[in-house]
């Protein structure tokens, strides 16, 4: 954790030398649809990919003149993924089938951003970006499933495309990987999962 907030005091105190060097910041609200999956480290049963949502506020600070900037923000997201626990033994035995696992996060992303602005003009109406960086996320919430025990906080890195029509709207689509454990079995202590997604999102900023 120290780590964590050691990479976040970095990037603050960038965007506060950002601001002195007369950057363009910008924010707004965003909302999207996430198709979410559990990662375990062993293939012991079927996992399928679940639908999910998020909803936050993204912010652009941008470095005037190259089409370098940060984007960062605030967001909710709903995770998760369906578990045929049932294929196994060791869980059927206690009635366990298809179970899905509602993982409810708040998020922290803090991706480079590097955006196409000297076409001609043409940015004017349609300019594409590309982004990467880590996403912090703390877990707000789940529902109960008796053969995990889940973490409460996560990280992972993601990198996306996107496009903005008229300096206003931004739609994007990332794919997420988690790089440390979202929830671990109770029986199997050393079979964990990290949390993986693509998401496709719309914001509009002012």
């Amino acid at each position: 954790m120290k780590k964590i907030f050691t990479v976040i005091a970095l990037l603050v105190a960038l965007i506060g030398t950002s601001f002195s060097s007369s950057a363009q910041f910008r924010y707004g609200p965003m909302v999207g649809v996430d198709i979410t999956t559990l990662k375990f480290k062993q293939n012991l049963v079927t996992i399928d990919q679940s639908v999910g949502y998020n909803a936050g506020v993204q912010c652009e600070l941008m470095f005037p003149g190259i089409g370098l900037g940060l984007n960062f923000g605030l967001q909710y997201q709903q995770r998760g993924a369906i578990m045929h626990l049932g294929q196994k033994e060791i869980w059927a035995s206690q009635g366990l089938g298809n179970e899905r696992s509602y993982l409810h996060y708040a998020a922290i992303p803090f991706n480079l951003r590097f955006k196409w602005t000297r076409m001609n003009g043409l940015e004017e109406f349609i300019a594409p970006y590309a982004f990467g960086g880590p996403v912090f996320g703390f877990l707000l919430a789940h529902n109960k499933v008796p053969a995990l025990k889940y973490t409460g906080a996560e990280v992972g890195l993601q990198c996306g495309i996107g496009f903005e029509l008229y300096k206003k709207w931004q739609v994007e689509g990332s794919y997420m990987w988690g790089m440390s454990r979202a929830c671990q079995t109770k029986l199997l202590d050393d079979l964990t999962a990290a949390n993986r997604g693509w998401s496709v999102r719309v914001a509009y900023l002012f």
